[in-house]
């Protein structure tokens, strides 16, 4: 019997959490020779409209404008070739990446959505009840509104070393 040729959706971005999440999916839920689709997706925070001058007063030039893109934007290309990197030994296994813009919290959802994706895999930071009040949390709230499995995937808290000086 031929298994089905899934599209799981991974959100990558540059904590560890992502990491252990992509390299935990690869181990227990993507199988090899199984033809998925693993899509890796990076979600650049929204691009700020800066006004000309900011509250202290300085000018914003435009080199400044593109500096600050052109980090961004190598900071995405480096997210996505360390997720790369971790699925380069995978066998039948298609790897897509794609960098959206925006609210990571909707552009996740509308990805998951338009594209049809069988799973969505994302890491989870972790945080309390006061932090995630404030700072939202991207996991709850696609958990929320994804209508397709969604596996939040939390990484092991570590243990102070213990040192025998």
């Amino acid at each position: 019997m031929a298994t089905k040729e899934r599209k799981i959706l991974v959100a990558v971005d540059e904590g560890e959490e992502s990491t252990y999440a992509l390299s935990w999916c690869l181990k227990n839920v993507v199988t090899e020779n199984s033809k998925d689709t693993l899509v890796l997706l990076y979600v650049k925070p929204p691009q700020v409209v800066y006004t000309a001058l900011d509250g202290t007063g300085y000018l914003f030039s435009p080199d400044i404008i593109a500096t600050m893109d052109n980090y961004r934007n190598k900071v995405a290309e480096s997210v996505i070739e360390n997720a790369k990197k971790l699925c380069k030994d995978l066998q039948d296994v298609k790897v897509e990446t794609r960098v959206e813009q925006g609210d990571p919290r909707d552009v996740i959802c509308d990805a998951a959505e338009k594209m049809g994706v069988d799973m969505v895999v994302l890491g989870s930071h972790g945080y309390g009840l006061i932090k995630r009040a404030f700072l939202g949390s991207v996991s709850n709230h696609c958990a929320q509104n994804i209508k397709r499995p969604v596996l939040i995937v939390k990484k092991p808290k570590t243990s102070p070393a213990t040192s025998t000086s």
